[in-house]
């Protein structure tokens, strides 16, 4: 049963995102709406500059204490907003529970659309697990980078992630899903038509069923434990619950769970909506148990 205070967020979201937007896609005001975040940082963590394998980004950590487990984190903003700035309410969250998360600023469309945004994850990915095992993270169309890095990881014989926890992840720019039609008034933060304008912006001529575009499409057997978080009212409840399907009969673990009422990437409210804050926690645990799994098999 969803809380009060999930209603109430979806309503401000409504008004404040999808309202906003409209039916018809200006990157500009998408940019402007994503960026002008009201939530606040969570305290107690440093946010540094930094650069991982010759990609800017950012890290986020405690600023004493031990070193936590590893968390790479892939931000959204339909591919064309946010920065690892305006997701410090997720980074953040993860560094308080013990995380040391890098999180790379990668290129956006329609500036550099497809593979560049990808192109800079891997490489940052690449030198990241290089000094260690680690997991990964991402939503939206930060979920949707995190799992084609993966397949190209995967690909080209790089290492994998411990486990990976996809928040509302972009699964199909296709748009087969029933919900993209169950949902489309629904939907707290989008018209399913923004999503539609949304597509060749990032896409720029490639073909929108090439799974490292659309990794519902994609091969996933040998994919690390996969945890997805997804709202009952997204257009893109079924990106999750689709691939959600297609992982475990391809014999990757998942963990699925669907939300009711909350809106698209709810986790930045975890400050005052009690299903952010579950959906973190679960998160955290999902990650430490596959990270505590790995330190406990080489002495075995």
């Amino acid at each position: 049963m969803a809380s009060l205070r999930a209603h109430i967020f979806a309503w401000m979201v409504r008004r404040n995102v999808r309202d906003r937007l409209g039916r018809s896609l200006d990157v500009e005001r998408m940019r402007a709406t994503f960026e002008a975040t009201a939530f606040i940082e969570p305290r107690g963590v440093a946010y540094e500059p930094g650069a991982v394998g010759g990609i800017p980004g950012e890290w986020v950590r405690r600023p004493c204490g031990t070193a936590g487990p590893r968390l790479f984190y892939l931000h959204g903003g339909g591919f064309v907003a946010c920065s690892p700035r305006t997701h410090r309410p997720v980074t953040g969250a993860f560094a308080r529970r013990g995380f040391t998360v890098f999180a790379p600023d990668y290129r956006l469309a329609p500036e550099h659309p497809f593979p560049a945004g990808l192109d800079d994850a891997l490489a940052a990915w690449e030198a990241f697990a290089a000094e260690g095992p680690a997991a990964i993270g991402g939503d939206s169309a930060g979920g949707n980078l995190a799992l084609a890095l993966m397949l190209r990881a995967r690909e080209r014989g790089l290492p994998l992630p411990l486990a990976a926890v996809l928040f509302s992840p972009a699964t199909d720019f296709v748009g087969t899903g029933a919900s993209y039609i169950e949902n489309g008034q629904r939907d707290a933060m989008f018209d399913p038509e923004v999503l539609r304008h949304l597509a060749p912006l990032y896409l720029a001529g490639a073909d929108p069923i090439d799974p490292l575009v659309s990794p519902l499409y994609a091969d996933l057997a040998g994919l690390p434990p996969l945890l997805l978080h997804v709202g009952a009212r997204e257009v893109l409840r079924d990106d999750s619950v689709r691939l959600a399907e297609r992982a475990r009969a391809a014999g990757v673990t998942v963990s699925l769970r669907v939300f009711p009422v909350v809106p698209h990437v709810w986790q930045f409210a975890h400050a005052f909506l009690p299903e952010a804050h579950a959906s973190l926690n679960a998160a955290s645990t999902f990650l430490r148990a596959h990270a505590r799994r790995e330190t406990r098999e080489p002495a075995a």
